[in-house]
């Protein structure tokens, strides 16, 4: 499934979209250049979570921890740069079972936490459109799939 948003807002409504479905146990991975809008996508998920606090880029503390109904972990595996040691660092598969897990850069390491995760792929196009595509592993084949909001 492929979204376009055309705005920062349209990129936070599917966010919420897309954080109203998750669940504990959930990851979702995000991939994408610099400036795609991985982190204004984990705030529509975060909105839809109905997570407390400010959501920012983690790229320096590398997880930061949003309570609310279904906890949100949001990390950014940047500057990790695929060292698999600094990920089991973070004790990562601990909070996935309490909690929604979202990976910016995760791809090629984060998703070995689990067979079962959604990668989300943004691009940013010439118009500043972002395009969106759903990559669903294990589980995530099979469930209900998510309406695009803009």
């Amino acid at each position: 499934m492929t979204i376009e948003c055309a705005t920062p807002e349209d990129t936070i409504a599917f966010g919420r979209s897309l954080g109203r479905e998750l669940r504990a146990g959930d990851l979702v991975l995000l991939a994408g250049p610099l400036g795609a809008g991985k982190t204004v996508l984990t705030r529509g998920i975060a909105e839809g979570l109905g997570v407390s606090g400010r959501v920012s880029s983690p790229t320096f503390v590398l997880a930061r921890v949003h309570p609310g109904p279904v906890p949100l972990v949001h990390v950014d595996a940047y500057r990790l740069g695929g060292d698999l040691a600094q990920l089991d660092d973070l004790d990562l598969d601990t909070d996935l079972e309490a909690s929604a897990v979202v990976v910016e850069w995760g791809e090629g390491s984060a998703d070995r936490l689990s067979a079962d995760h959604l990668v989300v792929r943004l691009s940013r196009e010439e118009d500043d459109v972002r395009r969106i595509t759903l990559e669903p592993h294990g589980t995530w084949k099979t469930r209900t799939p998510l309406l695009p909001v803009p």
